[in-house]
């Protein structure tokens, strides 16, 4: 059992970013190891670094070596230090903020809630009970007239992710509005 997951997970994505390149085909690992080695980082096989990634279904365990020789690619001395640090980074760690927040509870059914986010979208909400929401007015938005959907909060600043948006009686694939940036209008009419 590997006990170091969401660390691996993290420091993978970190790496992607410092090679400056997504790693998802044969080619991409081959050409990574051949860039290790030929700038004197050291070597990882192909087939370790597919493993690793996940590009091939193995419950192999990583070496520590490899995880150190990582690590060290994108500016640590040891896998272990990468792992303190991601403990100690106020970056990676779960807080408390303060926010503009409308909540489902605190509303009545037939209250209006506006929301807005980059670029120029907007939405007018009709609240229904019982955490749902039909889309009342849509400009520049990807959620139309009629569409609805459940939530317990809308928070000014953060994104809205949405399970799904019932369009026509049909359930679509999740949506998220506000991606970059969050929301940037939140208004509530007629709430308690």
């Amino acid at each position: 059992m590997n006990v170091y997951k969401p660390e691996i997970a993290e420091l993978l994505l970190l790496v992607e970013k410092k090679y400056g390149k997504a790693l998802r085909t044969t080619t991409d690992f081959e050409e990574f190891s051949f860039y290790l080695q030929s700038h004197s980082w050291g070597r990882i096989s192909t087939s370790t670094l597919k493993r690793l990634w996940g590009y091939v279904n193995d419950m192999h365990t990583p070496r520590m070596q490899t995880l150190d020789l990582l690590s060290r690619f994108i500016g640590f001395d040891l896998f272990s230090t990468f792992c303190s640090y991601l403990k100690s980074s106020s970056a990676y760690n779960s807080s408390f903020f303060s926010a503009c927040q409308v909540t489902a509870s605190e509303l009545v059914p037939g209250a209006e809630v506006e929301i807005g986010w980059s670029p120029n979208r907007y939405l007018r909400l009709l609240y229904k009970g019982k955490a749902l929401f039909e889309v009342c007015e849509a400009r520049q938005s990807k959620l139309q007239k009629g569409d609805c959907f459940e939530t317990s909060a809308f928070l000014k600043g953060q994104p809205l992710f949405l399970p799904y948006v019932l369009r026509d009686g049909v359930r679509t694939s999740p949506f998220i509005a506000g991606r970059n940036g969050g929301l940037t209008l939140l208004n509530c009419i007629g709430h308690e």
